[in-house]
Parts: C-alpha cells; structure tokens; sequence
C-alpha cells in the first residue's frame, strides 16, 4: 500500500511535514532542518502541530525555478 496523494487530501490544504516533504521529494529532516536555520518554505503552527500549505510549498518551489547550471 502506497501513501495517499497529499495533494488530493479530504483534510484540506494542509500537510504535514512528512506529507509535505513527500511532495517536494525531500526528506522530512531537510524541512526540519530549513525551519531551523532558514531558507525553506513559510510553514504555520497550528498549536503544538507544524503544517505547511500546499499553495506554499507550490510558491516556494516556484521561486527555485532554473533554466540554467550557470543561474545563481
């Protein structure tokens, strides 16, 4: 049995950072780790409990496009 897709979840927008990492095929240790010292995507605190938007992470990523090996 595979994970269900996060993206087609009936909990809404929001995942988890496991669930967000699978959908940026990531580890959920790198997010865990761009939460400490910056530079990941914008994420929220829902109590005690992390999520990140799934129209964020889409966003996060958008700014990372490259169309070359030379882009900074």
């Amino acid at each position: 049995m595979t994970d269900p897709d996060p993206t087609k979840s009936d909990d809404g927008p929001f995942l988890t950072t496991k669930e967000a990492a699978q959908f940026l095929k990531l580890k959920p240790n790198t997010l865990e780790k761009m939460r400490v010292y910056g530079g990941g995507p914008v994420y929220r605190k829902h109590g005690r409990h992390v999520r990140y938007h799934i129209d964020d992470l889409n966003e996060w990523s958008d700014m990372r496009k490259k169309d070359s090996t030379s882009d900074v």
